[in-house]
């Protein structure tokens, strides 16, 4: 915080044009401490971040921009003059919570997806509105906005710029989903599993109910939390809604991996004729796409780690020349706060600057 913040309060602060109020719920958990950093990194114009959760982080300490505070409760005084607040804790935090944001007229962006079928929610991607050239008109009123899934943006990326050199025939996604995204509990299960594998103890099963350590599953038992065939399903549902019918839709596999963090997909596409990987090579290139071209870099999970971008590599297809391969990895975690904290930059033309609620 600069000299002039600690010298004249935040009295100043308030009257000083597009400055904001940021609230992030679920400010322990792993998108939440993202999206801090994500803020401080885009330089995002607010004078104040309140991180709030739920029991378990209260009194946390977490680093915001040069100071460091703590985690508080979450309670509906709160989010008083509260401009931007961010969910990304689980679904259930964010529908126990969302309606007093609301109320207390804050703008809402979702990272946990539980408002995407809410009246009015709508669910978006910066990066793919640029892809597209779309100009989204701000919202008089403040609704309910959801960051598309990390994976819907990977793959509309993707395909949007292959389609813009080159007709695509048909897509196909192999989807290779890790731990991180079930949350904390998530890595946690993977951890406790592969430690009592090792060990020969009985494996956790609270969030998986299954083994999902040193293993690959197409499905998780019938006690999970959460299906794979319903991920998958959002992937596809999120791709739609911002492409905007304006790409190929792939099919779609979604595979549980047995790894900590990081999204990767093995993607083939069909085309109606010889894939020319030098044309397509350019195509790709640009903004969030990182190209490695070389066997010594190629994407994986590791170095995907911390990265905005998407990287991306491309070989020919050894049984059809129509066809190649694209195998991409991005951190997840990363590309969802980053799709977050740019929605709220763009929504920020619809709130007055500086303004005392």
């Amino acid at each position: 915080m600069n000299s002039n913040t600690k010298s004249g309060g935040v009295a100043n602060l308030e009257s000083a044009p597009g400055f904001y109020r940021v609230a992030i719920v679920g400010a322990g958990s792993l998108k939440g401490k993202d999206v801090a950093e994500v803020l401080d990194q885009r330089n995002f114009p607010s004078f104040e971040v309140k991180l709030l959760d739920d029991d378990e982080a209260l009194g946390q300490l977490e680093a915001v921009k040069d100071e460091i505070t703590f985690i508080q409760s979450i309670r509906a005084e709160q989010f008083d003059k509260v401009d931007f607040t961010f969910f990304a804790s689980d679904a259930d935090s964010t529908r126990r919570n969302w309606k007093q944001v609301m109320k207390a007229g804050s703008s809402i962006v979702d990272l946990s997806y539980a408002l995407e079928d809410e009246s009015g929610a709508v669910v978006r991607a910066p990066w793919i509105e640029r892809q597209l050239g779309q100009t989204i008109t701000p919202e008089l009123e403040p609704v309910p906005v959801v960051a598309a899934h990390p994976m819907a943006v990977m793959l509309a990326l993707l395909l949007l710029r292959v389609k813009s050199a080159v007709p695509v025939k048909h897509a196909v996604a192999t989807v290779l989903h890790p731990a991180s995204e079930h949350g904390q509990k998530g890595m946690d299960e993977l951890h406790e599993q592969t430690v009592n594998l090792l060990s020969f103890q009985q494996l956790p099963k609270n969030i998986f109910d299954v083994q999902i350590a040193f293993n690959l599953v197409s499905r998780y038992g019938e006690k999970a939390i959460v299906t794979l065939s319903s991920i998958s399903d959002r992937i596809l549902r999120h791709y739609k809604k911002i492409t905007a019918e304006q790409a190929p839709i792939p099919s779609v596999q979604v595979l549980q991996a047995p790894v900590f963090h990081g999204n990767a997909v093995s993607l083939n596409l069909q085309l109606d004729q010889p894939a020319d990987l030098a044309q397509i090579s350019s195509a790709l290139a640009g903004e969030h796409v990182s190209l490695t071209p070389s066997s010594e870099d190629a994407p994986n999970n590791v170095n995907a780690a911390g990265q905005g971008d998407i990287l991306v590599s491309l070989t020919p297809d050894a049984a059809d020349p129509n066809g190649f391969w694209i195998w991409a990895t991005a951190d997840n975690l990363r590309v969802s706060a980053s799709i977050g904290v740019e929605l709220a930059e763009s929504m920020a033309a619809a709130r007055p600057r500086g303004k005392i609620q």
